[in-house]
């Protein structure tokens, strides 16, 4: 098998990430034609003309090995990316962004509940 044969398809790549992430919608790249091994796809996921969430995921191939990054963000088409994982395998580096976005979802609601508490309460809230 020749080196051009290892490299992964766009349509392999494509079912990849529908098989992983099937609510979103993919768009597969082909922004670097001349470089083997180097995929990029953008998956959206959408309610009407509103943008949820967007989900870039690239994929590296060099000298035999494979990593995947991964980064989002939230809603709106301009929005910034809010963080990025990397690792080996696509579900492994999802996990990773995902386990991040908890951690940081349980720091943020225990700083409010701290604030919250911290408030003289007289039976009402301000």
């Amino acid at each position: 098998m020749s080196k051009k044969d290892a490299v992964m398809k766009t349509s392999e790549f494509r079912k990849e990430l529908e098989k992983i992430m099937p609510r979103y919608s993919w768009t597969v790249h082909n922004p670097f034609p001349d470089i083997t091994g180097y995929l990029c796809a953008t998956g959206i996921q959408s309610s009407g003309f509103n943008r949820l969430s967007t989900l870039q995921v690239e994929r590296r191939e060099k000298d035999g090995s494979v990593e995947y990054e991964v980064k989002s963000s939230g809603f709106g088409k301009k929005s910034p990316w809010l963080s990025s994982a990397a690792d080996k395998t696509l579900a492994r580096a999802l996990r990773s962004l995902q386990t991040y976005y908890e951690s940081m979802a349980s720091t943020y609601s225990s700083h409010a509940r701290s604030l919250e508490d911290g408030r003289e309460h007289s039976g009402r809230r301000p």
